[in-house]
């Protein structure tokens, strides 16, 4: 009843008064609305994440029973049909997998299609997209893994394919925090592509204009989203969207030996501008934290022999010594290894600490969340000042390197600080606030005292 009812308020609140709704069971791929140019918001289906039809046979065969006399057009069948369902199932195809997938391509294109030519042209398309399902492949000539999504790449295909241009991505939270507590491959955002249909005679590029420009673009649209709070979790997902709007508004884009580079391609160099993004950020870091970046890229929180940390440390402009001074590593016996949090002082004070680094931040702000919630994590933040921006940044960072190492609690960690960010800051501006009045009122109280006297 409670899914019920929150769809019962919401068509309450978003239909005027004397509104009135039509429903109908369309074949997308054939017709749109007849005789209307609507205004189109969609959340199409996921690639092969849900076979819809076959869910619904749950409930269509007592359904059938209870109605079919009533509605004897709607239940027909002995089953819902599946044939025409658009989405990229092989046991409709015998088990083909690239059949699946061309149903799947082409209904989309087909959809689309009918979208860029039917839909109202003063409003732009909306697609919601909340499908994560990363696939990675090693690269043979720099032995770098690629990183792509086959449900994104497919559906791209079909959106840029039918003649339409991405123009903007709107992340929203609507997705509830229980799929990421359980490790489920949830997003906990749902991702909204604004389309347009692309104008006709847009330039062709090449490979290295692509490039250029996206480099160009790329970051200011990233930073954006973290400034908007974003979680990591969510950000390669996000970033797709101001990275293929600059894939999209070209004709075509093509590679040095003349053929059209694929959707799976220009998302793979997307991604590894994302994690360029991320690892130029590190540029304006302190030393220390440069240090116990590469650390933990490389070793995680295991030891290591102290001539690899001496060799790292000199080569990013510190010593051991120094470090070990700073409270981030621990050193004994020949082998040296990243404090953990669970040994971080719980006294610590970020403005009486001598040797301050962005790395230390973090982790106190994560042990402060984790022991003592969103207020002590205030605390901490509102001590630390003008460091929160790149404490922020060193989240994401090391949110984005546990993803690539399959460390998922320490993921589920940095990805929590984030998606807390804008609470800790309110609590922590409040403190601040409240801190200043007290003050205040002490000082008035004590004038007034000294008046007396």
């Amino acid at each position: 009843m409670g899914a019920v009812e929150w769809i019962t308020l919401c068509i309450e609140k978003s239909i005027p008064s004397k509104g009135e709704g039509k429903v109908m069971q369309l074949d997308a791929t054939q017709i749109l609305f007849p005789n209307s140019t609507p205004v189109i918001c969609t959340d199409p289906p996921y690639y092969d994440n849900i076979c819809y039809a076959d869910l619904s046979d749950y409930f269509y065969v007592w359904l059938r029973k209870t109605l079919g006399n009533i509605y004897p057009a709607l239940f027909s069948t002995m089953l819902s049909p599946k044939n025409n369902e658009l989405i990229a199932s092989p046991y409709l195809f015998d088990g083909d997998m690239k059949k699946a997938e061309k149903h799947f391509t082409d209904g989309f294109k087909k959809t689309f299609s009918l979208f860029a030519k039917k839909s109202n042209k003063e409003f732009p398309i909306a697609f919601f997209y909340a499908f994560m399902q990363v696939e990675s492949e090693s690269d043979s000539q720099d032995s770098q893994q690629k990183f792509s999504s086959t449900g994104w790449e497919t559906m791209l295909e079909g959106l840029i394919g039918s003649g339409l241009t991405i123009t903007a991505t709107w992340p929203l939270r609507t997705e509830r925090d229980q799929g990421l507590k359980t490790g489920d491959n949830v997003l906990a955002s749902s991702i909204v592509l604004v389309c347009r249909p692309r104008i006709e005679g847009t330039p062709i590029a090449t490979r290295r204009d692509f490039i250029n420009t996206l480099k160009k673009e790329l970051p200011l649209a990233l930073r954006n989203l973290q400034e908007a709070g974003i979680a990591p979790v969510d950000m390669a997902q996000c970033a797709i969207g101001p990275g293929m709007a600059v894939f999209s508004r070209y004709s075509k884009v093509l590679e040095a030996d003349g053929t059209q580079m694929t959707v799976r391609t220009a998302l793979q160099i997307i991604n590894q501008e994302l994690d360029a993004y991320f690892t130029e950020q590190e540029s304006d870091m302190d030393k220390e934290t440069r240090f116990c970046i590469a650390w933990y890229e490389q070793f995680g929180w295991k030891e290591a022999a102290f001539g690899d940390a001496n060799t790292l440390a000199t080569a990013k402009g510190t010593a051991v010594n120094t470090l070990e001074n700073a409270g981030v590593i621990y050193a004994k016996a020949g082998k040296v290894r990243l404090l953990k949090r669970t040994e971080l002082d719980v006294n610590w004070d970020p403005t009486t600490d001598k040797k301050l680094t962005i790395w230390e931040c973090v982790q106190h702000l994560i042990k402060a969340l984790e022991d003592n919630g969103e207020s002590g994590a205030a605390e901490i933040l509102k001590k630390i000042g003008g460091l929160s921006e790149p404490v922020k940044e060193l989240s994401y960072r090391l949110y984005a390197l546990s993803e690539k190492k399959g460390w998922t609690e320490d993921g589920l960690a940095y990805n929590n600080l984030i998606s807390s960010w804008q609470s800790v800051t309110d609590k922590a501006q409040f403190a601040e606030q409240v801190s200043s009045e007290t003050k205040k009122k002490l000082k008035d109280k004590s004038q007034k005292t000294l008046n007396d006297l």
